[in-house]
């Protein structure tokens, strides 16, 4: 289908955003959006685009200023039924099948390919990671992937020891005959109130499309996710350089703690250093001291970090 032409974006006027229309699925009309910052001066040759995690959507404008400083035009996904791209008549974030996402990937890289940037960095947050990976995995569009940047990727359930190897696996088998039955995505909510500047984070963001207390999940999605994680398990065979970035602990603990300022408070990063490797040939894991769970959200000095760790190994990775 024939994407429209860009628009305003809610993040101002260094933004534009792009709808890419997607056929009906089984909740009905369906579209994705593509968001870019706004090009300034001569097109650069490499292009990156960026893929939000669960319960989220792209707002990070600093990272795009970032990639725009080293040479990169900025693109970022918003996937269907999420942020920009969620339509009255949907459930948030829910698919029955990773695969949904495919056509929303293709169409961004469509237009980002007839832009005139030949080659694509893939980069993705936690669950957007895991779709990021499965898709370079897949699909016939990998040529145009030089590389794979993930943070804080979404690789495994961060569950205890029953509601990993039995609740969730039950919970799973149901989506195949109740996809649209919901339940508690059990996230803390102090995640979110470190982020968020009304509560006790720095950043400003839409609560509506990222709330403190995450949207409930359909079995339907809980088995779409738990397939991918079998398929991680497994291992995928990417040859594309990947770059896994992930915070050194992870918070543990019911309630508040400083500790959501300085560790992951969503995933366990022993699985994602565990699991990385399985990716592919040429995966590349660089832990990250102080970081939060979305790491380009972390406090400043951090942030800086990570900053020098992505564009360092793309530079060592694809040079000029």
């Amino acid at each position: 289908m024939v994407p429209y032409a860009y628009q305003p974006d809610v993040l101002g006027p260094d933004f534009e955003q792009r709808v890419l229309p997607q056929p009906p699925d089984y909740e009905g009309p369906v579209q994705s959006t593509l968001i870019r910052r706004r090009p300034r001066g001569p097109r650069p040759r490499r292009a990156v685009l960026y893929v939000h995690g669960f319960t989220d959507y792209f707002f990070q404008q600093e990272m795009a200023v970032r990639y725009e400083q080293h040479g990169y035009q900025f693109y970022a996904l918003d996937l269907r039924k999420y942020g920009r791209s969620w339509l009255p008549h949907q459930w948030p974030n829910n698919v029955r099948n990773l695969r949904e996402y495919y056509p929303d990937l293709d169409a961004a890289l469509a237009v980002i390919q007839a832009e005139g940037h030949r080659t694509v960095v893939l980069s993705g947050h936690s669950t957007g990671g895991l779709i990021a990976a499965l898709y370079a995995e897949d699909s016939p569009n990998q040529m145009a992937i030089v590389a794979l940047v993930l943070n804080s990727p979404f690789l495994a359930m961060h569950q205890n020891w029953l509601n990993r190897h039995v609740g969730v696996p039950l919970a799973a088998a149901a989506g195949r005959w109740l996809p649209g039955l919901k339940i508690p995505a059990n996230l803390p909510t102090e995640y979110g109130q470190s982020l968020h500047r009304q509560y006790r984070g720095e950043w400003d963001y839409y609560l509506p499309w990222k709330p403190i207390e995450v949207f409930p999940v359909t079995t339907g999605w809980l088995r779409a996710i738990h397939a991918g994680h079998r398929r991680i398990r497994r291992g995928l065979g990417l040859t594309v350089p990947v770059l896994v970035l992930h915070s050194t602990h992870t918070v543990h603990g019911a309630g508040w703690t400083d500790e959501y300022f300085h560790a992951d408070g969503v995933l366990n990063v022993r699985d994602i250093h565990r699991l990385a490797p399985r990716l592919g040939s040429r995966v590349t894991v660089r832990p990250i001291e102080g970081g939060m769970h979305d790491l380009v959200l972390s406090a400043a000095p951090v942030r800086a970090r990570v900053y020098q760790e992505l564009f360092g190994w793309l530079q060592a990775t694809l040079g000029e």
